[in-house]
């Protein structure tokens, strides 16, 4: 028996905190009775559960890395009918998601799967999962440009930074740099360099956690190995401890005072 919300999870429905929304909202049914309590637990082998009336069936997890072309939406339905990352995916069965979004003008690594608890440990800033980019700016950013970069610029969901930043190379009038984020917000590097005076001409997502771009070609995927879903187990584990230690160390403290 596991609880509902992690079996529709699993069956790729969503992240278990979406599936605990459509849970409380009454659009999920076990043996054709329409439950709201979070906390039931079925037997996918004896249960046959329902959301909006259309049967899940618990789906084997599937791990890909697809390298996404400019011009393509991180989207699993749009009505325009524009190209969407999924489309890159027609042999993978599983309804899987993307996992780090990138804008249509970005390209680079997406980790696209139908296990809802590793995409939310993924996609929370609180865990911390660093992210790699190459990002092309127009102009020659200073040593200035960087450290503010690492120090916090200001949007307007509050001061966002960089873990890391690197000067690559120069390339005309524009310059390469190689940017680490821990944080998630839209478009957050395109926004932080514009308010610098440097726009972006160029983003390539090149690492998230353990998991590599390498060489695979623009508009592949490919399944992402046992060892490095290990590797991307562990890093969220750990960030998972560290949170919970920091969680601790503050309860003691307010326990001795």
């Amino acid at each position: 028996m596991e609880r509902l919300n992690k079996f529709l999870a699993h069956a790729g429905v969503g992240s278990r905190r979406f599936c605990d929304t459509l849970i409380a909202a009454g659009r999920v049914k076990v043996n054709g009775v329409r439950v709201t309590d979070l906390g039931v637990r079925v037997d996918p082998a004896a249960h046959q559960v329902a959301v909006d009336d259309q049967p899940v069936k618990a789906e084997r997890l599937v791990y890909w890395a697809v390298n996404k072309p400019v011009g393509h939406l991180c989207t699993n339905d749009d009505p325009d009918g524009r190209p969407r990352a999924i489309d890159l995916l027609p042999h993978v069965e599983q309804r899987v998601y993307t996992v780090g979004r990138l804008d249509e003008a970005s390209e680079g690594l997406l980790l696209m799967t139908n296990d809802g608890d590793l995409a939310v440990s993924l996609m929370h800033p609180r865990y911390g999962i660093p992210k790699m980019y190459f990002v092309l700016v127009a102009g020659k950013p200073g040593p200035d440009d960087l450290q503010k970069l690492l120090d916090g610029v200001w949007l307007s969901e509050g001061k966002v930074k960089a873990r890391s930043v690197k000067r690559l190379k120069a390339q005309g009038n524009s310059t390469w740099l190689r940017v680490v984020l821990t944080e998630g917000k839209n478009r957050e590097i395109r926004r932080m360099l514009a308010k610098l005076g440097h726009k972006v001409m160029k983003l390539r997502r090149v690492a998230i956690g353990p998991i590599k771009l390498d060489k695979l070609p623009k508009g592949k995927a490919r399944r992402i190995s046992e060892t490095e879903l290990t590797d991307l187990r562990k890093f969220v584990a750990t960030a998972k401890a560290k949170i919970e230690q920091a969680r601790t160390r503050a309860t003691g403290k307010k326990e001795e005072k």
